[in-house]
């Protein structure tokens, strides 16, 4: 089993953090609180790959003042880290597609999985507030978030323009030289005047010199087709375990019709699992608390919850905030010590039977960066070698 580490990148909140801070948009943070976190999380990164963990994923989000999610650039942060790390694979969860010519994201992924010897993995995500969305897509795409009056149209968009931009972006990648003609994008545009002719193709300087790994978010029916049709690698977060084992399989299923054959067990699917570990399992849960009623207090409102079961084993109700216990009980916090964490994870792998790829989300947003690294060892030293020696 593959194991990542996951992080939002986010300011220290000190003890402001949980159900009785502050109102999560009126929070705001300066540049020294920024750049100090944001170096915290290279030391972080670091520390991800002296543990031997596989992976270090961070998010792309941009605007925050609020200090929750603080990294623009997961790719430039990519880049320092590489240089300061010698194994761990390093990616974006996600790289927002709509917020980015496709093309330049394609340099930019090309040049750090190029110069860090092949250890970028190309997160694609489809965005999640239309805040960030809006300004850097010029207006021309926004998202589907329960906050946008026009959520529905939006979505199915932003659906549209994040299939063609994919199209061109992995165009670019794989060939030589390549021409798009799109509903969105045209490359080159026609009518490019060089040296007494018209530019006719392009050639994506750099191109990726070793394989490359695309792995996609998977939060709605149209991407449980869509992800698993490309053939690209699926992650599942936030999920209830019996909505989890039925998408899991719907994935194979997807799969299995595209390419001729079902993916191994657990391959071509990751989960993200938020995790906890403590003394003692009371110990644990109330270290685990303020950060996880933070998560929702922030995430709520974009209605992350729709993939919980909610209090009647139906859809949230709108306005509903989960508890820890709620989270725990559906199997997306496993919280305990190393022992109750270690048997969480190995129950999840024999229900979905198989779990090749692993990533922990080890603190909620704006804990402290001692505490996570405390968690992020705790992991390695004691949770790993119980997954290890199991059978």
């Amino acid at each position: 089993m593959r194991v990542g580490v996951f992080l939002f990148g986010a300011v220290e909140m000190g003890d402001t953090l949980g159900a009785g801070g502050p109102e999560p948009t009126s929070r705001r943070y300066g540049q020294a609180e920024v750049l100090g976190a944001t170096r915290r999380l290279l030391g972080t990164g670091a520390l991800a790959d002296e543990l031997g963990f596989d992976y270090f994923w961070l998010t792309e989000h941009h605007f925050q003042h609020e200090g929750y999610e603080i990294v623009p650039n997961g790719l430039l942060f990519g880049a320092f880290l590489a240089e300061r790390t010698s194994r761990i694979r390093i990616g974006t969860m996600f790289n927002v597609v709509g917020q980015w010519h496709p093309l330049r994201l394609a340099e930019d992924f090309a040049m750090l999985h190029n110069l860090s010897g092949g250890r970028a993995v190309l997160g694609l995500g489809r965005g999640t507030v239309p805040r960030e969305i809006e300004p850097l897509s010029l207006g021309r795409v926004s998202i589907g978030s329960t906050d946008n009056p026009d959520a529905q149209a939006a979505d199915t968009a932003n659906r549209e323009v994040t299939a063609e931009a994919v199209d061109l972006l992995l165009t670019a990648l794989d060939n030589e030289t390549f021409t798009h003609r799109g509903r969105y994008f045209q490359a080159p545009p026609p009518g490019i005047p060089d040296r007494g002719g018209e530019v006719e193709e392009l050639t994506l300087i750099p191109r990726p010199v070793y394989p490359y790994d695309v792995w996609q978010a998977i939060s709605s029916p149209g991407s449980l087709v869509e992800v698993p049709t490309r053939g690209f690698g699926g992650v599942f977060w936030l999920v209830s375990r019996p909505l989890l084992q039925a998408r899991w399989e719907r994935y194979a299923e997807v799969y299995a019709a595209a390419h001729g054959g079902a993916p191994g067990p657990g391959e071509k699917r990751m989960v993200v699992l938020n995790t906890y570990i403590g003394d003692s399992r009371a110990q644990a849960m109330e270290l685990a608390r303020p950060g996880h009623d933070e998560f929702w207090r922030f995430l709520g409102p974009y209605g992350w919850t729709r993939a919980y079961l909610g209090p009647d084993g139906g859809m949230p109700p709108a306005g509903w905030v989960p508890t820890l216990e709620d989270s725990v009980e559906q199997g997306v916090w496993a919280v305990g010590t190393a022992e109750d964490v270690a048997a969480a994870i190995l129950k999840l792998r024999d229900d979905l039977g198989g779990l090749a790829d692993l990533t922990i989300f080890p603190s909620g947003p704006g804990e402290s960066y001692d505490a996570t690294d405390d968690q992020l060892c705790r992991f390695a030293k004691d949770v790993r070698p119980l997954l290890e020696a199991a059978p």
